[in-house]
């Protein structure tokens, strides 16, 4: 009945979109809702066993302000048979937010601040990456050993036509930076026959300053014992991003080929060995 009077929808208690598929020893699911609620559904939430979303977030995070659109019930899983998986969900993508200092001082932030200021919490213009920018890599469940590697996505082996078994799009949030830019952390799934490919993309544009793209791929062929994980950053200010066209800027898959690369891990997840002995 509160939540009610105050206008606001539990987002908990409304419907969830949701598969799961089962490809070789992996197991794949997701569910899909709607953004998160702006406003405690409890007014406020009092009892730490029953928090609402609003304030898990606020409550976890302590970030002076959430992205303009949350998906908290956006949430992606692939698991193995032997408890190994990877896990990619709004909240851990934005645990990975920087909190008490911003990695982008230009005027739109300024006034950024001070649409937040109107609403009356000063706690709102405390210093803090208003970009959200995020270095997410996704959440490791299970035991992986995880190592550096030499060893590269085979991209042309990618390229190769294959029949598609599962393929699915979630947005994890998503800030339209007070109509100056966008940025927006989502992650596509794609299962073949041979092997699953998954890349987890945050894209930043702040018209007429920058552009951003942190990637993390992820590959793993079915039957071997591990998951190939590689995280590239590129970013470039938008001066030296010349002569091409604004839609282009738009466009993530189009621009971030243009932006030099400015850090890259790679990674070997391999299964522990007790579990990978009986794979072939």
């Amino acid at each position: 009945m509160i939540s009610a009077l105050k206008g606001e929808i539990d987002i908990q208690k409304l419907p969830v979109d949701s598969e799961e598929h089962k490809f070789n020893s992996w197991k794949v699911k997701y569910k899909k809702s709607h953004i998160l609620h702006s406003k405690c559904v409890n007014g406020p939430c009092e009892d730490d066993k029953n928090k609402c979303l609003l304030c898990i977030y606020n409550s976890e995070l302590e970030l002076p302000h959430l992205p303009d659109m949350v998906f908290p019930n956006n949430v992606m899983v692939l698991q193995h048979d032997n408890g190994c998986g990877i896990e990619f969900n709004a909240l851990d993508a934005l645990r990975r937010v920087s909190n008490g200092k911003l990695s982008l001082k230009v005027a739109c932030s300024e006034e950024w601040k001070e649409s937040r200021q109107e609403h009356g919490n000063l706690d709102e213009v405390k210093p803090f990456d208003w970009t959200f920018t995020t270095d997410y890599m996704g959440t490791l469940l299970g035991n992986f050993i995880v190592r550096q590697t030499d060893e590269r996505i085979n991209i042309e082996k990618l390229r190769q036509r294959e029949q598609i078994l599962f393929y699915n799009d979630l947005t994890l949030f998503e800030d339209e930076l007070h109509d100056n830019g966008i940025a927006v952390c989502s992650v596509k799934v794609r299962v073949m026959p041979s092997s699953f490919f998954v890349l987890l993309r945050y894209f930043l544009r702040v018209d007429n300053v920058m552009l951003r793209t942190n990637d993390t791929r992820l590959y793993h062929e079915f039957g071997t014992d591990f998951i190939l994980r590689e995280y590239t950053s590129r970013a470039a200010q938008a001066s030296e991003i010349k002569h091409v066209p604004p839609s282009v800027l738009r466009e993530p898959n189009e621009v971030t080929p243009l932006l030099p690369l400015i850090e890259s891990h790679y990674s070997k997840l391999s299964f522990p060995e007790s579990s990978s002995s009986g794979i072939k």
